[in-house]
């Protein structure tokens, strides 16, 4: 510790103002010193060094080293399939023995972490999960160590079930799996992935896409099913062997029955087969009794009408007509949705049509559109245009709320072409997007959606939405982000259902031990979402005919119920609104599968390739002894010892400060008591 030189030299001063001052308060030009003044004058210099003590506050500088030792992290899998693979002793032998290492303790700052779909620090393993992300956990806890050079242990089967492949992973940590299950590949003939739509048409068929998997060294001969209650729907012998160990099988099916339907795929198992836990898989599929005919009447000859046919019979439960408005003689009830592309004059008796008969319509403006026609045939917007064409970007709205619409990465697309023209919009609507004019976001919409009554109707503001849909494929190699918003479009428009307060979302089949959320969203009569609402789901075990109630929570723009623990079975439940005469119900199954016990051995290729991607080395539970000597002794993990300069004050002003008071109340007191006040 060491007092600053200017400090030492300031308190001097302060010691020598305090004699001058009280020098020349007591002895100045006096005559006489009696013994009295000698003691004033004491106690005048003490607290008027005081004073200039508290003014001065004096610090002085120490210095504290402290030893950082190199941090070592512990990542421990905690999901089901360790227990699948009965290991959970050896994993916990495994931790023990890292936690008793005296070698390994002193040289490293020890971290434990748990993981399984997410990551956190060490509190108790009980190998429950259902799902592991292996990826996120090396991720998150390198992430959290600022040292650089910190080597990991990871404790796990190598089995993912979720997330990024982690075994390509480049970190700046050397990582060291420890393997635990059997290495040695075992016979095992299993259902690895299964592909089907959510949806299918009554009296259509749908597409079963079904990849089966073998690992063996012998061929085998095995049988595929899928069932519906015990019933066989298909069945087809498939022939494995270890050059041809992958297969894949499509089944088409039938939609008969309305609604929900439940159905299971198998294989079956093959000789001294340990694992049949991954040799069947359940799938639902919803069978709706829908049929939409959809009528494009239009003007001109334009890119855009065949994109909007190609688009909308994506779903091929729809069924769309092109007409040219100049030959159209049939009546435009035998369609469920019209759509007006670019209206003139001879749209005329089309929009009489729609009126009277209150029919759902779209409307597409664009450079060819008439627009003193359009402003009175209809009355939900007015446009005052010119002869002179602009360019509109789109911009996603977030609070669109008439029907649920993802952003599909509208600021990306081409801007549509209209007539230029300041737009007013004279009923209530709901804007999708919003017009982008030169580079200016606005508030004006250039998708909206208009509801009154039993009537919707939706414009669009701009030609030009099939470059939209070869910008969605450039993209994302594919035109299902764009036929997907299309549909959602076509879907509210064509429905002649009243568009509903309550709505839910929520999957139909689930596997053992996975989180079920239920999600609701709801809105006031004016249709906006309604967070004061209180919401709750009561829900049935329909096989052991128990119940329970659970509460909504609100989740920023909707609410969620989420169902833990649930045991395998069917339930249906029932959502209600508290003091509202609102209602939905709904059903789903749980399965018995776990995706966890799908894998028959611990995936040591991937651990492998990990661990030489990363500057380690694969170890298991009977050589981790020659990982703790390997860091315990490599010098590239060393301790480092940092050193930081703390200034501490010398006084206790409060202290101080009393002391002060006090000699400037004694003086008082005795000037007082002398006469000299």
């Amino acid at each position: 510790m060491a007092l600053q030189t200017t400090t030492i030299l300031y308190l001097l001063l302060a010691i020598l103002l305090s004699i001058a001052f009280s020098w020349l308060l007591y002895f100045y030009k006096s005559k006489s010193k009696r013994r009295i003044d000698y003691v004033l004058f004491s106690l005048r210099a003490l607290g008027f060094f005081l004073i200039l003590l508290l003014l001065i506050n004096p610090t002085i500088e120490r210095k504290e080293y402290a030893i950082h030792k190199p941090v070592l992290s512990v990542l421990i899998d905690n999901s089901l399939s360790v227990k699948h693979f009965k290991k959970e002793k050896e994993v916990l032998s495994v931790v023990n023995t890292v936690r008793n290492n005296s070698k390994l303790n002193q040289k490293f700052d020890v971290r434990y972490f748990q993981f399984d779909e997410e990551v956190k620090a060490l509190d108790s393993l009980d190998f429950s999960h259902s799902f592991t992300n292996i990826y996120k956990a090396i991720d998150r806890v390198e992430t959290l160590q600022k040292e650089s050079n910190s080597p990991l242990i990871l404790i796990t089967d190598g089995n993912q079930t979720k997330g990024n492949s982690y075994e390509f992973i480049k970190s700046n940590t050397s990582i060291y799996p420890v393997i635990i299950g059997d290495t040695i590949p075992k016979s095992d003939v299993r259902i690895d992935q299964l592909n089907v739509n959510k949806y299918s048409y009554l009296k259509n068929k749908f597409p079963v896409e079904t990849r089966i998997f073998y690992e063996g060294n012998d061929n085998i001969n095995s049988v595929y099913t899928i069932k519906q209650k015990g019933k066989t729907l298909f069945r087809e012998s498939i022939q494995l062997s270890p050059t041809n160990s992958v297969v894949t099988l499509t089944a088409i099916l039938n939609s008969d029955k309305e609604g929900l339907q439940f159905y299971t795929a198998s294989i079956t198992p093959i000789e001294n087969e340990e694992n049949i836990q991954n040799n069947s898989k359940s799938f639902s599929i919803e069978v709706l009794n829908e049929q939409t005919n959809i009528l494009i009447l239009t003007s001109v000859l334009h890119p855009d009408v065949g994109a909007l046919k190609k688009s909308i019979e994506t779903n091929k439960q729809r069924s769309v007509e092109i007409a040219e408005i100049s030959k159209f003689k049939k009546s435009l009830k035998d369609y469920q949705l019209v759509i007006l592309y670019q209206p003139t004059v001879n749209f005329s008796t089309v929009f009489d049509e729609i009126q009277k008969e209150k029919l759902n319509y779209f409307t597409i403006t664009g450079t060819k559109t008439n627009w003193n026609f359009l402003n009175e045939a209809q009355n939900n917007y007015y446009k005052n245009s010119i002869n002179q064409t602009e360019a509109y970007g789109a911009i996603f709205n977030n609070g669109f709320l008439t029907f649920g619409q993802k952003d599909v990465s509208f600021e990306s697309f081409q801007p549509l072409y209209d007539l230029f023209g300041a737009l007013k919009m004279n009923t209530k609507y709901d804007a999708l997007l919003f017009q982008h004019i030169s580079g200016i976001q606005t508030q004006t919409p250039l998708l909206a959606t208009f509801e009154e009554q039993e009537q919707k109707s939706a414009v669009l503001f701009g030609e030009g939405i099939w470059k939209w849909r070869a910008t969605s494929f450039r993209s994302t190699s594919s035109f299902n982000d764009f036929d997907a918003f299309l549909s959602n479009l076509i879907q509210y428009l064509a429905s002649t259902k009243k568009r509903e307060r309550l709505t839910l979302n929520y999957e139909k089949l689930f596997s053992a031990n996975q989180p079920i959320t239920i999600a609701a969203f709801y809105v006031d009569k004016n249709y906006k979402f309604d967070n004061r609402a209180s919401i709750s789901l009561t829900l049935t075990n329909t096989d052991t005919n128990t119940k329970q109630n659970v509460p909504f929570s609100l989740q920023s723009n909707s609410f969620e119920a989420v169902l833990n623990n649930l045991p395998s079975g069917n339930y249906t439940f029932t959502v209600n609104v508290e003091n509202q005469n609102i209602s939905k119900s709904g059903q789903f199954r749980i399965t018995d599968y776990q995706i966890e016990e799908q894998f028959s051995t611990a995936n040591l290729e991937a651990l492998q390739l990990l661990a030489n991607n990363n500057r380690g080395k694969v170890f298991n539970a009977s050589t981790i002894h020659n990982l703790f000597e390997q860091l315990s002794s490599d010098n590239t993990y060393t301790s480092i010892q940092t050193s930081k300069t703390i200034q501490q004050e010398l006084i206790d002003w409060k202290l101080i400060l009393f002391l002060t008071i006090t000699i400037f109340t004694i003086e008082w007191f005795i000037r007082k008591y002398i006469g000299l006040i």
